[in-house]
């Protein structure tokens, strides 16, 4: 099996069209290099929003809480069969019907590991039951919590160490096309 790091990403132009190809660890590497992601939010029937902490082993942004599951499709592979196959790989959520609330450019460096960020990052949102039965793999999820979103915009106002530098982003352009997370 080919390493993370090791799997290619599609490479972008602002606008999202595809540019050529590059592994993860390259993409990642500074000043970092326009790629095409995916972030997905989940919404559970009481209004509450999974975020998970990303595992210590991660090389951007160990520790941090940041949304359901993030990741990269592989060149020509769709946004939502990616989303699917890590949704099911990082935190065992299975079959949620997902929707494409629309894209966040951004461009973060860790300041711990140096890697970058610099994504056109597809944001899609997903609805679930309260409480699914979730089954995060270590390697790559530290812990999983529900959380009221209101809750979430206060603390990472006052804590922004305490999240991923893209989650505030990808919520925002959630809550624009949904009306929520609030």
């Amino acid at each position: 099996m080919v390493s993370r790091e090791a799997q290619l990403v599609e490479l972008v132009d602002t606008d999202g069209a595809a540019s050529g190809s590059c592994s993860v660890a390259e993409a990642h590497t500074a000043p970092g290099r326009l790629h095409r992601a995916f972030s997905v939010i989940l919404l559970d029937d009481l209004g509450r929003i999974m975020l998970q902490q990303r595992a210590a082993e991660k090389s951007r942004f160990a520790l941090r809480w940041a949304n359901a599951c993030c990741s990269h499709p592989a060149p020509g592979q769709s946004v939502f069969d990616a989303a699917d196959q890590r949704l099911r790989e990082e935190i065992g959520v299975r079959e949620v019907e997902l929707h494409q609330a629309g894209v966040y450019l951004y461009r973060a460096q860790d300041p711990e590991t140096e890697r970058v960020e610099h994504e056109y990052d597809h944001v899609l949102v997903g609805r679930v039951t309260a409480d699914p039965v979730v089954r995060p793999d270590p390697a790559e999820v530290a812990d999983v919590r529900w959380v009221d979103p209101d809750h979430v915009w206060a603390d990472m106002a006052g804590n922004p160490d305490r999240y991923a530098p893209w989650l505030e982003g990808v919520l925002k352009v959630a809550t624009e096309a949904t009306g929520r997370p609030s």
